[in-house]
């Protein structure tokens, strides 16, 4: 084995975006041999006590609520069930991670003990990662060859320390950091290989850029191991001054989250809220409980356009708002894929809320954005583009109309990385026509063309359409002729409602969400009976 081509990972969270930087690092080099080493102390019944002691001087009755829903998240069976070899994002789950021969993962007591430290002699790596590592002593750091680099999602030297982005908001800063270092003696002081910054959107909230920063990060320590593989040390002293950081209170959290609320407006009174989430609780409790063997068996398909924090708009939801939905999906929902929900000629009975989810237009916040959320919860998508807008400057008409600034669009490549990575992609027309409005003959031309420029491109074969506006008057019998006519699977629209009893392919109905969705309100579209 190329010594150069060893790597030790430093960790004290096996987390889904370390998963993700491991797998991601290992796609883009050959022959790499990893050892992960992840700090797990086991602490006695006094050490955890005096913790508890500690935190609740600090925080003061925060704490207790804290706490009790920090233990409610760890009781809690995991969301989902098993990985699903099959799903997208499956490669990034713990289990895969075990399961590459060229992996090996070691729980260690003390990272700086006795058997971490043998484990990594006896390895002798040529670089060390530090992912969301606790503070590494030089005995440990100073053993790979080539050094230590770890990644600190943060500006240097103005934001050492942690967490990410907090600070960045509390003090009103534009943009957010993520920065790759090398490790020295002091905490996140070492030259730097790599930075890039997020900016700051208007209505950006503090976990949808941790979110946006876990992408960044992984992007750029793939790119710096790349360069120490080759042979090189890119290293930039950091300036001088600076400042480091400490975990915020619980108090400060929550004034921060109020200052942020301030940008949000709801247009639903508390009333509404409450009444709607009282609905919600009791549909799907009363699916559960017996209704899903009373009622037509369902499935809901849902439909988004752009996952966003740039803007909120009846097209829009916000980023942590979508990864919440994901989550909310494999907690409380059975997720299809859209192959799936076309094969139910008779949808099955299921005590769990069958759903699926799709995207339209083809924005490139899909791919920034809501791609990585459902890779972490291995959320199976359709997303159906407007295949002469993708690649393109072009606008669509509805986006003139709101007098919207250009949206960039996503490319070709990032569509067929999504294919790669178990999506499907279908057909929005080539220009996003009115179907119904438009003459046949243009009709069947951009059906034609939009199937042939799927089929060159991704290779497209059983293909599916969504037309464009979704609505009922969007579409005609002659019109849905053609689409049957062109070559296509099925047919999606957009004007709400829920697929009961049985799936015609070529009359899909879809229930478009947005912004206002509440949690509550979002899960009560998914049992699909309203």
């Amino acid at each position: 084995m190329d010594n150069q081509r060893r790597l030790v990972v430093f960790t004290g969270n096996l987390a889904y975006s370390v998963r993700k930087g491991i797998v991601e690092i290992d796609r883009s080099l050959a022959g790499l041999s990893w050892l992960v080493l992840v700090h797990s102390p086991k602490k006695s019944a006094r050490q955890l006590l005096r913790s508890q002691w500690r935190n609740l001087r600090r925080n003061g009755w925060r704490w207790l609520p804290y706490q009790m829903a920090d233990l409610w998240q760890r009781l809690r069976p995991a969301a989902g069930g098993p990985p699903t070899p099959d799903a997208p994002g499956y490669e990034f789950s713990a289990t895969a991670l075990a399961a590459q021969p060229n992996v090996r993962v070691l729980q260690v007591a003390d990272i700086h003990g006795s058997e971490a430290l043998a484990a990594l002699s006896d390895f002798a790596p040529h670089v060390g990662l530090s992912l969301a590592a606790p503070i590494l002593r030089r005995a440990l750091f100073a053993v790979p060859a080539a050094g230590t680099v770890n990644l600190h999602k943060g500006k240097v030297p103005d934001y050492r320390g942690m967490p990410p982005a907090f600070w960045e908001l509390w003090n009103d800063e534009t943009t957010v950091g993520c920065t790759v270092h090398w490790v020295d003696d002091q905490l996140d002081t070492g030259e730097v290989a790599a930075e890039a910054v997020v900016e700051r959107e208007k209505h950006s909230s503090l976990r949808g850029l941790q979110l946006r920063l876990d992408e960044i990060g992984v992007e750029l320590m793939r790119d710096v191991v790349g360069e120490i593989v080759a042979g090189r040390r890119p290293a930039i002293p950091q300036p001088a001054g600076g400042r480091t950081y400490r975990k915020p209170t619980l108090a400060q959290m929550a004034a921060l989250q109020r200052k942020l609320s301030a940008t949000e407006v709801s247009r639903h009174s508390v009333t509404e809220c409450l009444a709607k989430a009282a609905l919600s609780v009791a549909a799907r409790r009363s699916w559960q409980l017996g209704a899903h063997a009373v009622l037509a068996p369902r499935i809901t398909v849902l439909l988004y356009h752009r996952v966003t924090d740039s803007v909120r708009d009846n097209l829009s939801v916000g980023i942590e708002q979508f990864e919440r939905q994901m989550s909310l999906l494999r907690q409380h929902c059975c997720v299809l894929s859209l192959d799936e929900v076309l094969a139910c000629r008779t949808i099955p009975r299921s005590s769990k809320p069958l759903v699926c989810v799709t995207f339209d237009d083809g924005y490139l916040d899909n791919y920034v954005n809501a791609v990585p959320s459902l890779l972490r919860h291995q959320v199976p998508a359709a997303f159906f583009v407007a295949t002469g807008i993708v690649n393109s400057t072009r606008r669509f008409a509805h986006d003139i109309r709101r007098g919207n600034p250009p949206i960039p669009m996503m490319q070709w490549e990032h569509l067929r990385r999504m294919q790669a990575a178990g999506f499907s992609i279908g057909s929005h027309t080539v220009s996003h026509i009115d179907c119904a409005s438009e003459p046949a003959d243009v009709v069947w031309d951009e059906l034609c063309q939009s199937l042939s420029d799927l089929r060159r491109e991704l290779a497209v074969q059983d293909c599916i359409f969504a037309y464009p506006y979704g609505g009922r008057q969007h579409m005609t019998a002659d019109r849905l002729e053609l689409v049957r006519r062109a070559g296509y699977a099925g047919c999606l629209s957009a004007y709400g409602g829920s697929n009961q009893g049985r799936v015609d392919p070529f009359n899909v109905v879809r229930r478009g969400i947005n912004w206002e969705f509440s949690d509550q309100s979002f899960l009560l579209q998914c049992v699909g009976l309203t």
